[in-house]
Parts: C-alpha cells; sequence; structure tokens
C-alpha cells in the first residue's frame, strides 16, 4: 500500500455479504437500517468495496460483525474479508469480529486471525451483540487483542440498526455508552482502541474518554459531518486533532457524500490531512505519509 498516494483512509466500512450470497444481518434489522440511512440498501461484495475505494485513490478497514448468539445470522466470515485484503492489498485493510459470548475459544480465534491472517484489528458492536463493553465475558478476547498488538474498535451510541422496527428489533443502546469502554482502556492500557461514530446521544463522554486515555480514538463514521455536534467539531480541530479519524460507514453512507459535507466544517488547514489519513496511517502503523 502506497500510503503517499492516497487521499484518505477510511477507517470504517462494512463487509455485508459473503461469496455464497448469504448476508449478517435478519431481513428485519437489514431493511430498519435501510431506512434508518435513506438508502437502497446495496450490499457490495469485497471486491466491489476494493473497486470503489481503488477508483478514489482510498484504503479503507473493512470489518465483518460477528454478533451469532444475539441474532442467530453468521457472520461474513472473517477469513474472507481477510482474502480480500490479501488479493487487493493496495486498497483494504482487514479487520475482524468475534462475538464476545465466545469468550476463551473466541480469545483464540483472535489469535489465529492475527497471526495466521495478518489481521489489524477486531470490531464489536455492543447493541448489536448484546453485552457491556466493560463485562468481563469478553475480557479474555481483550488479552488477546492486547498481546497480538491489534485493535479494538467499538461502535458507541445511536444505531441505525433496528432504528424505527417494533421495538427497535430488539436491539438495546444501553450498551453502547462509551464510559463503558473507558473501563476497558484503564484494563487493557495498552490496547489501541477507536470509539466509533459521533457517540449520541454520549457525545461528551466520548471526548472524556479520548482526552484522557491516550490510547484511545474516535472515528466519524454513520452521521453526514454536517450533523456532528458542535463540541465534537471543537475538539477534532483542537485536542484530539491526532486522534479523530475519517471513517464512512460504507456502504450506508458513502465516502463522497461524507467528504463534501466535511469539506464544508470549520477545521484548520492543518487538520484536514490528520483527520482523513495521517492519524489512520500511525495508528495502523503503515508508515508516515507523504
Amino acid at each position: 500500500m502506497n500510503v503517499g498516494e492516497l487521499v484518505a483512509i477510511d477507517m470504517h466500512t462494512h463487509a455485508e455479504i459473503s461469496s455464497r450470497g448469504h448476508t449478517s444481518l435478519p431481513d428485519e434489522l437489514d431493511a430498519a437500517a435501510g431506512a434508518y440511512f435513506g438508502t437502497e440498501h446495496r450490499r457490495p461484495t469485497l471486491p466491489e468495496i476494493a473497486a470503489h475505494y481503488r477508483e478514489r485513490s482510498m484504503a479503507c478497514v473493512v470489518f465483518p460483525v460477528d454478533a451469532e448468539a444475539a441474532t442467530g445470522t453468521p457472520a461474513v466470515p472473517n477469513e474472507e474479508v481477510a482474502e480480500a485484503a490479501r488479493e487487493h492489498p493496495d486498497v483494504l485493510i482487514p479487520f475482524a469480529s468475534v462475538d464476545p459470548y465466545k469468550g476463551r475459544l473466541g480469545a483464540r480465534e483472535i489469535r489465529r486471525l492475527a497471526g495466521e491472517f495478518g489481521v489489524r484489528g477486531f470490531k464489536f458492536h455492543p447493541s448489536l451483540q448484546a453485552f457491556h463493553p466493560n463485562d468481563r465475558l469478553a475480557y479474555p478476547l481483550y488479552e488477546a487483542i492486547e498481546e497480538t498488538g491489534t485493535i479494538a474498535l467499538f461502535h458507541t451510541g445511536q444505531t441505525g440498526i433496528g432504528a424505527g422496527a417494533p421495538g427497535g428489533g430488539g436491539i438495546r443502546l444501553k450498551y453502547a455508552n462509551p464510559m463503558d469502554v473507558d473501563d476497558v482502556a484503564a484494563d487493557f492500557p495498552g490496547m489501541r482502541i477507536v470509539l466509533a461514530h459521533p457517540s449520541f446521544p454520549w457525545q461528551d463522554e466520548a471526548l472524556a474518554v479520548a482526552t484522557h486515555k491516550p490510547q484511545v480514538h474516535i472515528d466519524l463514521s454513520g452521521w453526514s459531518p454536517k450533523y456532528f455536534p458542535p463540541q465534537l467539531v471543537h475538539y477534532a480541530n483542537s485536542l484530539l486533532q491526532d486522534k479523530v479519524l475519517f471513517g464512512s460507514d460504507y456502504p450506508l453512507i458513502s465516502p463522497d457524500r461524507w467528504l463534501a459535507d466535511f469539506a464544508a466544517l470549520p477545521l484548520k488547514d492543518t487538520v484536514r490531512p490528520k483527520i482523513l489519513k495521517e492519524n489512520a496511517a500511525r495508528l495502523l502503523g503503515l508508515g508516515t505519509p507523504q
């Protein structure tokens, strides 16, 4: 991957369909997410994701979400994501997902995926997976992530999954308070963490955690930048300028739309390249951007 030639690094894209055509969300939750984002929810394949980003001279972190214990639906296989990244190393950066209810079995899976497949990080979606990040059931997984030097990425705040469905599709928002991740950051100081999304309704909590814990970052995915809370923009432009990361939430939000709205934010010229590429390159160990 030639980081110097990239326009941006998107830290948040989803692998939503396997090579065999199965999806990782029940139909009700999937339909609710499409309605929430106001899009026709097309699910690109991994090669299509690679082509989409290559056309834009961007790279992206791509991952499935393993919530099989809660939903009964298997995730897109982690190995497929890793193999696609091997086939498209110029644009795809592989993350994986392991259901926290797998416990020590999940920890072994994390070590295998990091060691054999070169996976760079692991995605958790507490609301969908139905667990509090500071629940000790997940600690064996964090031990493995810290040991392998990979990254833990946590969904935080509101979610479009289940939004508008009866009872929210059974999804509970309480699991996505970033203060739970503060405990994790304190207990695993060697584990790099990303809080995904503007953390509505806990934006101030997310900013406090990222300011206080040196290994905690924030990605800006899942929202158009024109809707960002003012305090998030302020911190991104000042105290957290080295810890905030571009993320789209593709395919639910396109990088084109996100970047067009990002251009209108009142950010310093020195801060924009940090958010778009430099911070992610450093976090991912991709070298110094030129």
